[in-house]
């Protein structure tokens, strides 16, 4: 769902702390973004709260992301509606994720209103799982609305063919951390990799990451993509395990939408 660059890109916003790594961030970005959150050892998940109490929702929040996604309520809702364009790649080590950060004027819509697309990352294995089984990646496609509310489109993929786009992204995929790279002549569209089924999951989470703020919208698509086992393995290698926990749903709602 990435300390220094994701202290960087919401800045305005108080929802902004974690999720988008781009833009200037607040003062308070100072102080957390010499905080050493991780994935195994004394940074690993359980442990985020106790770094900083501007983490403290990690551990206390009743509305976290992610969650097993089973028990659902099956309805027909407004459509959404994916508004992707083009753009040159930017891509990013950021010490938690390879990240490609999107130029401005792409979107989804959803009941009217639209968030813009920030950047999209990767996690090894999947963060959200099926019925308890999780799949061999899950790609996060950040959103913020002009009103500064988040909403993640989340994209399980599967051993399979091998994928172009992912390909092409996994070509120049720096190894270790470093600042953005720009390819000019490297152009991506990121529609390319949501499934031909634009059935989704439904319901109200959080950042995957410290500070786990709460009230993201999450869009999670029920048809995986596939990747070949080479690209799998080629992200693992970089990344080899960069995924939360699951979380209590609690009281919340989780709806299947049929499109």
């Amino acid at each position: 769902m990435y300390r220094r660059n994701l202290l960087k890109l919401l800045g305005a916003s108080a929802l902004g702390e974690a999720i988008a790594y781009t833009r200037s961030f607040p003062a308070s970005a100072t102080t957390l973004e010499n905080i050493k959150w991780g994935y195994i050892g004394v940074g690993s998940p359980e442990h985020w709260a106790e770094l900083a109490p501007e983490y403290q929702l990690c551990q206390t929040g009743r509305q976290q992301t992610p969650i097993n996604l089973q028990g659902t309520t099956d309805i027909e809702t407004a459509a959404l509606v994916f508004n992707y364009r083009h753009t040159p790649l930017k891509i990013i080590n950021n010490d938690h994720s390879i990240q490609v950060n999107y130029t401005p004027g792409s979107s989804i819509t959803f009941k009217g209103e639209i968030f813009n697309l920030l950047q999209f990352h990767f996690h090894h294995p999947s963060e959200h799982q099926i019925t308890g089984q999780p799949f061999d990646l899950e790609i996060h496609l950040v959103h913020r609305s002009a009103a500064g509310k988040l909403a993640v489109v989340g994209i399980f993929a599967q051993a399979g063919a091998l994928n172009p786009i992912l390909q092409t992204i996994w070509d120049v995929m720096p190894s270790q951390p470093q600042p953005e790279q720009l390819f000019e002549n490297i152009s991506i569209n990121v529609s390319q990799l949501l499934p031909s089924d634009r059935s989704f999951y439904e319901y109200r989470g959080s950042l995957t990451t410290p500070p786990c703020s709460e009230d993201v919208l999450w869009f999670v698509m029920q048809q995986p993509i596939e990747v070949s086992w080479q690209q799998i393995q080629q992200f693992a290698a970089i990344f080899p395990h960069n995924s939360r926990p699951i979380q209590p749903l609690n009281s919340r709602k989780l709806l299947g939408n049929r499109q």
